[in-house]
């Protein structure tokens, strides 16, 4: 994938194509969790784009052909997705614009940053709002006018019965209840996974087959991280018991196992060059998933995982600087 600033054709289709098979993902969590997902998306995308056309401006760089690249509007998309539906109107486009200008343009533009946008602003709206970004709604919990009341602060006050613990939230605080009471007890909880989430994380296996198809990505940084995730939830896991992290079925099937997979870590720009960088990247981003989500202090990690292991890259390139670089297989 080229990743020179501009209107470059091959980049502009690439970008067409990750949006295209973000798709089955993105309606299963708009089936999942109502208007707030598109909601979401739509606040991100407009600050993400006003953003870079700002900076541009100041940059005196060309408006239309960098901002018809698409990698902005995937950014925005990526970081949507990954925010909780109805939390507050001004959660999204904040850390879209952050994204953008800590991200991306700090450090030249695309190209030349060596954290990925989308996770950099996760993490910014992450580490100043926890409280916004860690209230989850309950799926099918609610309609357009009440979450549109809910996102706009109109309602006077929080709902919290349209809110709920996730499943990885709930494992990570369970103390006394057996795997299979929990399952049976929250409602967070589906067949193998969280409720609802197990499909969303197939959606975007889908499309990240689709991807691998086309040959958009390689198969490097997916297999890192959905193997070294699996090998050490396997390793740990200690069957049905209370104090049981989950089995390795769980692990893939929830949070943002898939989406980080084939969307997030095969990000050509922060991500390693070499084929052997990019699988031990992947590697690195799966460990350090597993570690967070089951002794760090928040439920999913994969963000943090990602920027941890972005400061790595140039090491990751020393090492393997004998072999050919190469984006593709």
């Amino acid at each position: 994938m080229p990743l020179a600033e501009g209107a470059d054709p091959r980049l502009r289709q690439a970008m067409q194509r990750v949006l295209l098979a973000i798709l089955p993902g993105l309606l299963l969590l708009l089936w999942l969790y109502g208007w707030g997902v598109l909601l979401n998306l739509l606040l991100a995308a407009g600050a993400a784009l006003a953003m870079e056309a700002l900076v541009l401006r100041l940059r005196k760089r060309p408006l239309l052909a960098s901002l018809s690249d698409g990698s902005a509007l995937v950014s925005a998309t990526l970081l949507a997705l990954a925010l909780p539906a109805y939390c507050p109107w001004w959660l999204a486009p904040s850390a879209a614009a952050s994204a953008m200008l800590l991200g991306k343009h700090l450090y030249g533009g695309i190209g030349q940053n060596p954290f990925n946008p989308a996770m950099l602003g996760y993490a910014l709206a992450l580490l100043c709002f926890p409280q916004s970004m860690t209230h989850w709604p309950a799926p099918q919990a609610m309609g357009l006018l009440d979450g549109l009341q809910l996102v706009f602060g109109l309602d006077g006050s929080r709902p919290d019965a349209w809110a709920q613990a996730t499943a990885l939230d709930s494992l990570r605080i369970n103390k006394s209840l057996t795997i299979d009471e929990l399952f049976a007890a929250s409602p967070a909880f589906g067949h193998f996974a969280g409720r609802g989430v197990e499909w969303v994380n197939l959606g975007f296996l889908a499309g990240g087959l689709l991807l691998l198809q086309q040959r958009v990505i390689s198969w490097h940084a997916p297999v890192g991280m959905l193997g070294s995730l699996l090998l050490i939830s396997l390793l740990c896991w200690n069957g049905t018991g209370s104090d049981s992290h989950g089995s390795p079925l769980f692990h893939l099937l929830t949070g943002a196992s898939m989406l980080g997979a084939f969307f997030i870590v095969t990000e050509p720009v922060s991500g390693p060059k070499a084929a052997r960088a990019r699988l031990l990247f992947g590697v690195g981003v799966g460990l350090l998933t597993y570690l967070i989500r089951t002794w760090g202090s928040y439920p999913d990690g994969l963000a943090f995982a990602v920027l941890l292991m972005n400061l790595t890259v140039p090491a990751l390139e020393r090492h393997c600087a004998r072999e050919p670089a190469g984006s593709q297989p």
